[in-house]
């Protein structure tokens, strides 16, 4: 899949964020192995992205729909969009108790981007919500959380302009990926150990 003229998808940010070879094996280059965390995860979104709206009370809720922006060229599903007081709230389901590391909170902030030009309307916070523990953890849509979405973006855009591959990093990470035994990155380190040693 070359991004060069394509909009970048949303959950590219994370998938490059947690690994940019695992974002490189699955957009450029279509690979994607099931493992138990992205079958319980795909198992959420299915129950998830049914088309609706909703009010609580207040609290008008959108779920399931896309969102573009023309000026990052980005797209994506957003799980939940809620709106309160005027308000716009992005709010991404994930599988699990908390999330580890910092993609999940990238992906919100590519929503919000996304939201503020559909709207007109800054989009200061965002949510994540964790299935097994049932709760929200608020995301600030910081500057600094929105520097690093426009990086990975520009990031992203090099690597399918320029064909580049990122190389496999072994880290705790690779645990849980599903594509670990593609890139065998523990292999990689130890060759490299011994390519460095005198």
């Amino acid at each position: 899949m070359n991004l060069t003229d394509e909009y970048i998808p949303i959950a590219a940010l994370n998938q490059y964020d947690y690994c940019p070879h695992r974002y490189w094996r699955m957009f450029e280059a279509g690979e994607f192995t099931d493992n138990e965390y992205t079958i319980e995860g795909t198992s959420l979104h299915d129950r998830v992205h049914q088309f609706g709206t909703t009010n609580q009370g207040e609290i008008w809720q959108i779920r399931s729909i896309w969102l573009k922006s023309e000026q990052y060229q980005v797209i994506g599903k957003a799980d939940l969009i809620e709106a309160e007081g005027g308000k716009f709230y992005p709010i991404e389901y994930k599988r699990g108790k908390k999330g580890e590391w910092g993609n999940d909170a990238l992906q919100v902030c590519a929503q919000a981007l996304c939201l503020e030009e559909m709207t007109g309307q800054e989009i200061a916070l965002g949510y994540l919500y964790y299935a097994q523990s049932h709760q929200r953890q608020g995301v600030e849509i910081s500057r600094e959380l929105r520097e690093e979405a426009i990086a990975i973006l520009q990031k992203i855009r090099q690597i399918s302009q320029t064909g580049e591959i990122p190389k496999p990093n072994y880290s705790k990470r690779c645990k849980g990926c599903s594509l670990s035994q593609n890139c065998l990155p523990q292999a990689t380190k130890k060759v490299n150990t011994y390519h460095e040693e005198p």
